[in-house]
């Protein structure tokens, strides 16, 4: 497994492996010709970006047998996806603030997000584990008394994409076995969400196949697979919330009422 982060280290933005706080710094493409310059970095001494800069965010609703079940919400017989904004996109570590133009809840969702490693259009499954360049760990804010405000139109790009609402990281980590992974949400220091990754409806090979058939992927773009249950509410003046998943990290960000 290699854990691939993205860094600003003397305004100058660069991108390495990190293992055990050390960053070897690398140059080039992180999806293609990345190679090491021989320099290494503490952790302590750069500023964590999120590690790559995707094209679009694809993000999941109703992906996990758990969730349906709960909800009584009949299984999808194919993917269903908005896009969340990439203006969304959060550090590690980034304090996150509800937006002055919205007053109602404001809610987390731990996910498992695919980040693509190369272009690819019309795919079958079996060719999506070489498309998958490795995986992040999301947490797909959402503002939700907006989604269903309006009886004629459900509004997940607004609810999803003010900015802030679009954290992932720390890192992207290759090598990985996807469906041996569990997302677990820390909501101030109480766990919330702890869920297999396997329980998936559509599973990460799956998904970049189909959603390949209806828009290419591009190196970078960014899949969240959506949540299973305990999702709730961030009711604190400041909440601290950490995405962790065994074998990429943990995404710990701040969201403030």
């Amino acid at each position: 497994m290699t854990a691939w982060v993205r860094f600003r280290h003397h305004d100058h933005t660069c991108f390495g492996t990190l293992d055990e706080g050390e960053i070897a710094v690398h140059h080039g493409d992180m999806f293609g010709s990345a190679k090491p310059t021989g320099q290494y970095l503490k952790l302590a001494d750069v500023e964590l970006l999120a590690p790559c800069v995707p094209s679009k965010m694809v993000a999941l609703w109703n992906n996990f047998h758990a969730l349906a079940a709960k909800l009584n919400s009949p299984e999808p017989k194919e993917p269903l996806y908005f896009l969340k904004a990439t203006s969304s996109i959060a550090a590690p570590g980034a304090a996150v603030r509800k937006p002055p133009s919205y007053d109602g809840k404001v809610v987390y969702e731990g996910e498992l997000g695919i980040v693509i490693g190369k272009t690819c259009a019309a795919i079958s499954p079996d060719q999506a584990d070489g498309c998958i360049f490795g995986y992040t760990c999301v947490n797909d804010i959402t503002a939700a008394d907006i989604l269903n405000r309006d009886a004629t139109f459900a509004q997940w790009t607004r609810a999803k994409s003010f900015d802030g609402f679009g954290p992932f990281g720390p890192a992207i980590t290759t090598g990985l076995d996807a469906g041996a992974l569990h997302v677990r949400t820390i909501l101030n220091g109480a766990e919330r969400q702890n869920y297999p990754v396997a329980d998936m409806i559509f599973s990460p090979q799956q998904l970049v196949s189909l959603i390949s058939h209806d828009m290419t992927l591009l190196p970078g773009d960014l899949i969240c697979c959506g949540t299973s249950v305990g999702v709730g509410v961030m009711k604190e003046s400041i909440n601290t919330v950490t995405i962790a998943i065994d074998g990429i990290g943990e995404l710990h960000n701040e969201f403030h009422q």
